[in-house]
């Protein structure tokens, strides 16, 4: 019986991708809302000289308290259908990735901890298959958080009436075309973002069970190595955040391209020379409020669910 139950507990193919993708989507229905806020922020005063606008949104709180105020308590939870889809999408292929590789070691040295050359180009890889594939719903993700009661509008407002509304637009105006628009934007945003989250949690879990102190709660060890690595992710990924969404968010004219941004490096220069370097790093709080607790709630609940695929099977 016993061997029938080992059998059975070995993930069939695509079950760590599927894992991965349930854990993510239940961490993004509870950091939709601080998402929703940040991407504000990161608008706020777009390509304007810094003193030379009045700020709708003076910091995190307040921000939250505005959109609730004008739009609200569910307005928090703007572009949650779509961002769940992004989730699903690009966690199944990351976290998939991720566990697969350490499953057959793919990832580790010698001494069965993680290699740092090996799991950087390989979650970096992954993160970046997963932005192109999944950049529609970014952007209609992006587009819809940032659409706003005027009193309190910053950036382009797209005026989509739901999710539906906004891919049925975008095909309209250009087709295939219309919802890849910008595709290329989130690529060093999760190249840079996964590299580095699931690098810094690797090597935290590491540390940590090398002091033999948590072996007997996986749980908790996953817990404070996802705080670390989540909340790395934050510095390191804050500048292509912006630009992801000022890519994704700006008007485009009659033949779809951008009236802002050319491009990445073209945002770049222009967010630097009239915002200076903290333009870049424009909603910097929010993205790590946002990442830190969604890093832990994807890792430990993909814990927990290996832990109960597991447990079902003795």
């Amino acid at each position: 019986m016993s061997d029938v139950s080992d059998v059975l507990r070995q993930k069939p193919p695509g079950m760590e991708f599927a894992l991965g993708a349930l854990a993510a989507t239940g961490a993004g229905f509870f950091t939709n809302p601080i998402d929703v806020i940040k991407i504000r922020l990161q608008l706020q005063g777009e390509l304007e000289a810094r003193g030379s606008y009045k700020k709708i949104y003076k910091n995190t709180l307040h921000a939250g308290y505005i959109i609730a105020k004008h739009e609200g308590i569910l307005a928090l939870q703007s572009g949650l259908v779509p961002a769940l889809g992004f989730q699903v999408v690009l966690n199944g292929i990351r976290l998939g990735a991720y566990n697969t590789a350490k499953k057959y070691e793919l990832i580790m040295n010698a001494d069965g901890n993680t290699d740092i050359i090996k799991t950087t180009l390989l979650c970096g890889t992954a993160g970046s298959a997963g932005a192109i594939i999944s950049s529609p719903l970014y952007l209609v993700k992006t587009q819809l958080q940032a659409q706003s009661a005027q009193a309190i509008a910053v950036g382009h407002q797209h005026s989509h009436s739901g999710t539906w509304s906004a891919f049925k637009s975008l095909w309209i105006e250009d087709g295939f075309s219309g919802l890849y628009r910008g595709w290329y934007a989130n690529v060093p945003r999760l190249f840079v973002g996964s590299a580095t989250q699931l690098t810094t949690f690797g090597l935290a879990s590491d540390w940590i069970r090398s002091m033999d102190v948590l072996n007997e709660r996986p749980l908790l060890l996953t817990f404070i190595a996802a705080l670390i690595g989540g909340s790395c992710v934050a510095v390191t990924m804050q500048p292509f955040d912006v630009i992801a969404t000022r890519l994704y968010n700006q008007k485009t004219d009659v033949r779809g391209k951008g009236t802002l941004y050319s491009g990445v490096f073209d945002a770049i220069r222009k967010i630097f020379l009239t915002e200076g370097i903290t333009g870049l790093y424009k909603g910097t709080f929010p993205t790590w409020m946002r990442i830190a607790p969604h890093t832990v709630l994807c890792l430990v609940f993909y814990e927990k669910l290996d832990q109960l695929y597991q447990n079902s099977f003795i």
